[in-house]
């Protein structure tokens, strides 16, 4: 009797259920303004704190896209980007992982990645992330050395991946505005052009390890892992808090850490985005300030580490025949030596957006890429000619003399000892 009785709920319920009308969430159909799950980015973040976080906020944002995981090797941090994506999304779903190893593996769902971690970990994790099958936004400066960006350019093009570098002022209009007035010729023929390197720090770093402090567990900081490819080194707490900056391990210096912004502004308004200066002359000072680069067509591009010739910060420079145009941070305007060109500002402007289609928005523009598989603005080539002209300054400077460097073949020419410096060794298991 019982049997028969479960068998009639059972019918019953079944065809109340095939009566009752399905109820689907609109947001779930693309409806009032929520875009289909066919149509979303999924996403995650690795590494994610200080900048990361703001460059988090500026990816969530964007209705077409679900972070969905955090990876990152401090545990605090895993569970604040956790309450953060969790908050947002009024859910409990977004998971954590503290080996990217394992994330990439169980993963596959996940379209992109944004990698904010520490300098010294941005190159290997882009390889790692797009082997993985993923596209890729990182924080700058975007490799350690010559073979790292190398190493990123290929695996880019040998998998396929939309890779962005957070250069973001190449999609600030301002700067836009003077790259394109000298790329253009409005300008004239621009012989020089100018670049700031960040006012802290110096060119020559120490490797000077801080006092050793007992190590916490690996669930807590995994620090063989924050270590990465880099030598090793007794744990402290203040590495993990940005205290890894201006040490020679885990650094690119004061010529990197600006330099991986404005050489890529520069080098794109001189119109050669692609290859690096051929020739770096010594500057006697512990800053590169003053550094005059020369590249095989003539044209020059000069450091430097004050308010010569802008306001603000990460500043470019054009130098034309009929003038010259400039932009920083800050800047409600670009600064020109003629205020008629301005009156070009909305035209220049609207040509590019034409020409490339690309979003004046760093972030969107990776994004539409992701989707229309075009590459963006600051992919792997124009990051990797950028950040070789910021290796082959450092190497001048550490070295204290001129160097000639062949952007071709990516080597210094004839000089044995520069060529030293275009790889690290990498530290087992942490090893590409």
């Amino acid at each position: 009797m019982s049997k028969k009785l479960s068998r009639r709920r059972f019918l019953a319920c079944a065809a109340g259920a095939m009566a009752a009308p399905m109820i689907v969430p609109p947001s779930a159909l693309g409806r009032g303004g929520a875009v289909p799950p066919s149509e979303r980015i999924t996403a995650a973040g690795i590494g994610i704190r200080g900048r990361g976080f703001h460059d988090l906020r500026w990816m969530i944002h964007n209705p077409d896209v679900q972070v969905l995981a955090i990876c990152d090797i401090q545990k605090k941090q895993r569970l604040a980007v956790k309450e953060f994506v969790d908050g947002y999304y009024d859910n409990e779903d977004c998971a954590m992982y503290s080996d990217m190893r394992e994330f990439f593996a169980e993963r596959p769902d996940i379209d992109a990645v944004l990698i904010a971690t520490g300098d010294h970990w941005h190159a290997q994790a882009s390889i790692r992330a797009m082997r993985a099958g993923k596209d890729v936004f990182s924080e700058k400066p975007s490799a350690m050395t010559i073979a790292e960006g190398r190493a990123v350019v290929e695996t880019a093009a040998q998998y396929g991946r939309i890779y962005q570098t957070g250069t973001q002022r190449l999609s600030e209009a301002n700067h836009v505005f003077c790259i394109e007035m000298a790329r253009t010729g409005r300008l004239g023929h621009v012989a020089t052009a100018y670049a700031h390197i960040a006012p802290w720090d110096a060119a020559k770093m120490p490797r000077k390890w801080l006092p050793a402090q007992p190590e916490p567990a690996k669930d807590e900081v995994d620090w063989d892992a924050w270590l990465g490819p880099c030598p090793w080194r007794p744990y402290n707490e203040a590495y993990i808090m940005g205290g890894w900056r201006g040490d020679y391990d885990f650094h690119t210096s004061c010529i990197g850490e600006w330099g991986a912004h404005t050489f890529a502004q520069a080098q794109m308004g001189l119109g050669l985005g692609e290859t690096s200066p051929v020739k770096y002359e010594y500057v006697d000072n512990d800053s590169g300030d003053g550094m005059v680069c020369h590249f095989a067509t003539g044209q020059k591009l000069i450091f430097s580490r004050g308010d010569k010739y802008w306001h603000g910060s990460c500043g470019e420079l054009f130098e034309g025949e009929r003038g010259w145009c400039a932009a920083a941070d800050g800047y409600s305007i670009p600064d020109v030596s003629d205020p008629e060109m301005l009156s070009e500002f909305d035209e220049v402007v609207g040509e590019y957006k034409a020409r490339t289609g690309r979003s004046l928005d760093h972030m969107r523009n990776f994004l539409d890429c992701v989707k229309t598989r075009q590459e963006a603005v600051a992919n792997p080539r124009v990051m990797h000619h950028s950040m070789c002209t910021v290796h082959a300054a450092n190497v001048c400077m550490w070295l204290e003399r001129d160097m000639v460097y062949d952007p071709k073949n990516e080597r210094f020419v004839n000089d044995d000892e520069a060529n030293r410096y275009l790889a690290r060794a990498e530290r087992a298991p942490w090893t590409l």
